[in-house]
């Protein structure tokens, strides 16, 4: 896929705010300090189009990012980060659940899950979420440079066993340090979007 166009659009807590086109979204669900948004920016091959924060919990509204005019990443915010306050924990549920369950563009979920440890109940919760929603979905294994290359395999198969996915769900072991995994996203997207032009 050739990125010819990239940029931020809007920040959005209500449907009144999400962008009027009607275009393929594809929504980014992972806790907080995954690397959503070291994703985006690799993706989309921008430095600093998403803003990168070493504090977990930053994002905190659904952005839009409007991709080659034609699809948005949805970069929803990070979930399972225990300093946010509950009442500001709910809040954000009821906004993610309303796009999640409402909005007819969306395409499909990207679930990022970090590669170095066993996926979290909050992830486990999710991925039981993507799976009953039926949209197709694509696990992406962040931090991969992170670990020896000798551990992907076994750590693939840890978050296909903790997430209770079949053998068909795809996961992709990805590192926006070295570009590991990139052209497997870039061509899941391309295909996800293909289908919804």
């Amino acid at each position: 896929m050739k990125i010819t166009k990239a940029e931020f659009t809007v920040s959005a807590v209500s449907p009144k705010q999400y962008p009027g086109l009607v275009q393929p979204e594809i929504a980014l669900a992972g806790r907080s300090n995954v690397g959503k948004s070291s994703l985006i920016n690799r993706f989309l091959n921008r430095k600093n189009l998403a803003k990168t924060s070493s504090r977990p919990g930053k994002t905190q509204t659904l952005n839009f990012y409007h991709v080659n005019e034609q699809w948005f990443f949805v970069d929803l915010p990070g979930y399972g980060y225990a300093r946010v306050s509950k009442a500001e924990q709910v809040n954000w549920a009821k906004f993610i659940n309303e796009y999640l369950l409402q909005r007819e563009q969306l395409a499909g979920i990207i679930q990022l899950v970090d590669i170095r440890h066993e996926p979290t109940n909050d992830d486990v919760t999710m991925a039981e979420w993507i799976v009953h929603s039926g949209l197709p979905f694509l696990v992406v294994a962040t931090k991969a440079d992170k670990i020896g290359k000798s551990r992907w395999g076994p750590q693939k198969e840890l978050i296909r066993k903790k997430l209770n996915l079949n053998r068909e769900a795809e996961i992709v072991v990805f590192s926006a340090e070295t570009s590991v995994g990139l052209q497997e996203l870039h061509d899941w997207v391309e295909w996800l979007i293909g289908q919804n032009l």
